[in-house]
């Protein structure tokens, strides 16, 4: 995956042009604005519907699955025989059904890796599905996915390489080009309506040079697909690792500017959205992260992997930091020879969703009274009591220029929690830039948790905290601060969760 993103500059200058066209609203910036104009202009950037929407599903799956799961390697040749492929026992439904119970929203199939082997029989390749043992040459992967995606109520998302090391055309850009438009075009028109499209800019040291047409690409997603989201394109960007960590504050209102010499910005960059980084940028734009990771050290199965499943602790951590920063944790799930995710995978799936389940089942904040030291208006969906009345479309709004609040919660009687959940309401902007959590304790307010960028969602661990009334104090915010959703939860000891799934 990492070597996904080691692009030619090319591609990533193509992405330059399309982030502010072809991603959420944005706003020019002059060159030099006063800083009350740069936080009034970020304050007012908003998602499109496809990225709200691509927000809300939180936790998604990655299958990465081809030749390379036979020949147990990470990266293939293009040399290989189709023949090799021929997972006897491949169930689409097992995976689909995997993702749904573990919480998952949407799946996203290597339809094409970078070997060019392609999962579906495709018309423009021979080297495809169609030749290999399996179904006697007449399977489609996709095909079967897709109709397992719509059977168990998840959404379906593919990723096409670009990188192609078997096709004979690849450097040619004319023929090159309209090849995978083709490919693509067959993706985008054969399998319903699909959620994401998966792009990277990969291209190994030895690979021939190659120009893509990425505004063509984009063209036909729109075109074909338009509420899909494009990653690594306008819509969505890599969190910029493959641990499974957003940044502590993760903001999806992003600059564009001159200084860029590629698509997006430096991917590593501890700070990508300070009113300091945005203050050089020619356009604002809202570009969230998607933070990708795999269960196992490999993305691809490899046997001798099957006792290195990332532990429960380390899927929970990851979790808490993806999800919990205002990111949407896209975890991978490589089937094995067979065509089945691996009974170990499947298990530790099933101790963590336990756990998430147990933890966020009860929210101790809903139904809750709520003051605020202001409010926009007086009208009911932007008071105080709109974060805990568990309606996502109803929130609490500070009013312009009124960048400091607080807003007391009683819970109505003593209650022990060790998790908290703050939501802003992102159809209208990011804004909150740094907050804190009290708790009333022995006769006196006493901090309990501290953080800064929420965005869509932001979850907090503690201690264990038994208190009757708490208090949330937005301490900066950009032009106002929004508040959707607010809930107190507690999760007790993960051995006890797991004697009772057991």
């Amino acid at each position: 995956m990492m070597m996904y993103l080691r692009v030619h500059w090319r591609v990533w200058a193509t992405m330059v042009i399309f982030l502010g066209l072809l991603g959420g609203l944005a706003g020019p910036i002059s060159a030099q604005p006063p800083l009350t104009d740069l936080i009034e202009r970020a304050a007012r950037v908003r998602p499109h519907p496809r990225q709200v929407a691509w927000q809300q599903r939180e936790f998604i799956a990655f299958i990465h699955f081809t030749v390379n799961t036979f020949t147990d390697r990470e990266w293939g040749t293009g040399k290989e025989d189709p023949a090799i492929f021929n997972p006897t026992e491949l169930d689409a439904r097992q995976w689909a059904r995997v993702c749904r119970d573990a919480g998952m929203k949407l799946i996203i199939l290597t339809a094409k890796h970078h070997d060019g082997f392609c999962l579906w029989p495709s018309r423009f390749t021979e080297h495809s599905v169609k030749n290999s043992g399996w179904r006697d040459g007449q399977g489609d992967v996709v095909g079967e996915l897709a109709k397992a995606c719509r059977e168990f109520g998840l959404a379906l998302g593919l990723y096409l390489s670009p990188w192609d090391m078997h096709e004979a055309t690849y450097g040619d850009q004319e023929k090159y080009n309209a090849f995978y438009k083709n490919q693509l075009v067959e993706l985008l028109t054969n399998y319903g309506e699909l959620a994401e499209v998966w792009f990277d800019g990969a291209k190994g040291p030895n690979a021939r040079d190659m120009e893509y047409d990425w505004t063509g690409y984009y063209a036909l997603v729109r075109e074909l697909q338009p509420n899909a989201v494009i990653f690594n394109g306008p819509d969505i960007r890599w969190v910029g690792n493959e641990a499974g960590y957003a940044r502590p504050s993760e903001w999806s209102v992003l600059g564009r500017s001159r200084d860029w010499s590629f698509g997006q910005p430096n991917a590593q960059d501890g700070d990508l959205g300070s009113l300091e980084k945005l203050a050089g940028a020619d356009r604002l734009v809202w570009y969230p992260a998607e933070t990708d990771v795999s269960i196992r050290p490999g993305w691809f199965y490899h046997a001798g992997q099957d006792d290195k499943v990332k532990s429960l602790a380390a899927l929970l951590d990851i979790y808490y930091s993806s999800v919990g920063r205002n990111s949407v944790l896209l975890l991978n799930l490589p089937p094995d020879r067979r065509g089945l995710i691996h009974e170990n995978d499947v298990r530790r799936l099933r101790e963590f969703r336990a756990v998430l389940d147990a933890t966020f089942a009860t929210n101790l904040a809903l139904g809750a009274q709520a003051a605020a030291s202001c409010v926009l208006d007086q009208d009911t969906a932007h008071a105080a009591g709109a974060i805990t009345d568990g309606d996502p479309d109803t929130y609490w709004a500070s009013g312009d220029w009124v960048t400091a609040a607080e807003i007391e919660i009683d819970l109505g009687r003593q209650r022990t929690f060790n998790r908290a959940c703050l939501q802003e309401y992102i159809p209208a902007g990011q804004r909150i830039e740094e907050f804190a959590l009290d708790a009333w304790l022995d006769g006196q307010w006493k901090p309990i948790a501290r953080g800064t960028a929420i965005g869509y969602k932001r979850l907090e661990r503690f201690d264990d905290v038994t208190a009757r009334r708490v208090r949330i104090r937005i301490l900066r915010s950009r032009l106002s601060a929004t508040l959707a959703n607010f809930g107190l939860y507690y999760q007790g000891p993960t051995e006890d969760i797991l004697n009772k799934l057991n």
